[in-house]
């Protein structure tokens, strides 16, 4: 029998390895059934069918969660839109446009094949609230989803949509300034067998540009191995061996992106929204003259930005969170280090075609080569361990911990800072050290792995 944790949800959607709990095929009929039943309880300003768009990535496993997630929408009377592959942030766009009710991701983002998940946008494109969240955990925990089914005349219907691609490239090509065109720019992109493959190419081709692809091959079993946002050295190595203008590479879904400049360097989240954030202060579009990011950010960033006059405000480390930040207070730019970027003037989600794209139009509106706006901060020397773990405690409640962490603060004597999290979506603790001497924080990153790594074990 699976072995069932706690929880359902993680700090991004539902994930897990396939055919495991909660990624088997009886698990997943029942968070459709779950999600299908809420949707039918929701007030409706509009009569008829409820309907939900579900796309994947190119995971082997896609294919069974499919249809296992249209089983139980279908048996709760929803009818299912299925799109096939096609980035996160086009589920969310696609959402909107159809007017659907929700929409569902199939996908584990830049995790390997053997895992997957369940993301789930609302009508607004938006992901769900955590109060939704809890909603669909206690019905797929603790309630007989059966006794809700509808009379068998009601049950809903799956079918096909052909030209969801297609959308989905109008839509983000329409983010471009309509002034210019790609003509002329040569560009290697990565994009990690996943998602994208089909969608991304077209998108910058159409525009004018030459693409050089990576990445563009999935089988199933491929998604993110050793391609895509996570492995950007490959991309770099291309860049530089075709004579490139800017290397892209997303990952899996296609809801984050990490660039290369010209010269092989390359231009992390942090440096995306550096450049983004300074173009559109420039121009009066950045609301609030803020800028919203994560404590995975570097510091360079925030001096960077309190240099231009740009508050910087973080929070907790999820796109999610940088999302809820920006609706609340009327903010349009933020992001994360590792590359999810949202645009929220254009989508409400991160999108890696889109915030390569902004970036893209800054080199042409500005006149400069990729490098040179990559230069725009100069980072504080900051090392991140990721240490697999087998179980998760309160750090604090530790014998040690909390001396050793006092004592390399003291040591950093405020020029530098720790910060240490659990993954939401892996089993993995992650070890952040930044600080002015490389060496020094990296020997305290290793004192502090290491310690977590015998303590967790």
């Amino acid at each position: 029998m699976d072995k069932k944790p706690a929880k359902l949800f993680g700090t991004d959607g539902i994930r897990g390895t396939a055919n495991q709990w909660p990624m088997t095929p009886e698990t997943v009929v029942k968070i459709g059934q779950a999600i299908g039943y809420l949707l039918q309880k929701e007030a409706h300003s509009t009569s008829g069918p409820r309907k939900v768009v579900i796309g994947k990535d190119t995971r082997l496993s896609g294919y069974m969660i499919e249809q296992a997630l249209a089983s139980g929408l279908n048996s709760m009377g929803i009818f299912v839109q299925l799109v096939g592959p096609l980035p996160t942030p086009g589920i969310g766009y696609l959402t909107r446009t159809m007017r659907a009710s929700a929409g569902i991701v199939i996908s584990a983002s830049h995790n390997p094949f053997h895992d997957n998940g369940i993301k789930v946008f609302g009508s607004d494109g938006f992901k769900i609230s955590e109060a939704m969240e809890q909603e669909i955990e206690r019905l797929v925990l603790e309630e007989d989803l059966t006794q809700f089914l509808p009379a068998s005349k009601e049950i809903g219907r799956t079918r096909r949509i052909e030209d969801s691609q297609g959308r989905y490239i109008v839509y983000v090509k329409g983010t471009f300034p309509l002034e210019y065109t790609l003509d002329g720019m040569r560009i290697v992109l990565d994009t990690a067998n996943g998602a994208s493959y089909k969608v991304a190419p077209s998108v910058f081709q159409e525009l004018g540009a030459e693409v050089i692809q990576l990445g563009d091959d999935p089988n199933g079993t491929n998604i993110n191995d050793k391609v895509g946002a996570l492995y950007p050295a490959k991309l770099a190595e291309a860049v530089l061996q075709y004579r490139a203008d800017v290397g892209i590479s997303l990952d899996g879904d296609a809801d984050r992106v990490i660039m290369v400049d010209e010269k092989g360097e390359i231009v992390n989240g942090d440096r995306i929204l550096a450049i983004c954030a300074l173009h559109m202060k420039e121009r009066g579009l950045l609301k609030g003259d803020t800028l919203v990011a994560t404590q995975m950010s570097n510091f360079g960033l925030e001096k960077r930005m309190n240099e231009a006059g740009i508050k910087l405000v973080k929070t907790g480390v999820g796109d999610k969170y940088v999302v809820e930040e920006m609706r609340k207070n009327g903010y349009n730019l933020g992001g994360e280090q590792s590359g999810h970027i949202i645009f929220l003037d254009h989508t409400t989600t991160g999108d890696g075609c889109i915030a390569a794209l902004s970036v893209l139009a800054v080199m042409k509106q500005t006149k400069k080569k990729m490098s040179e706006l990559n230069h725009v901060f100069e980072d504080m020397p900051q090392i991140l361990i990721n240490c697999r773990v087998k179980r998760r405690t309160d750090l604090h409640e530790l014998p040690g911990y909390n001396d050793m962490i006092r004592n390399i603060e003291k040591k950093l004597a405020g020029n530098g800072r720790v910060f240490v999290r659990f993954s939401g979506t892996e089993p993995v603790i992650r070890v952040l050290v930044e600080g002015v001497d490389k060496t020094q924080i990296n020997q305290f990153a290793e004192e502090i792995a290491s310690f977590l790594e015998k303590e967790l074990s």
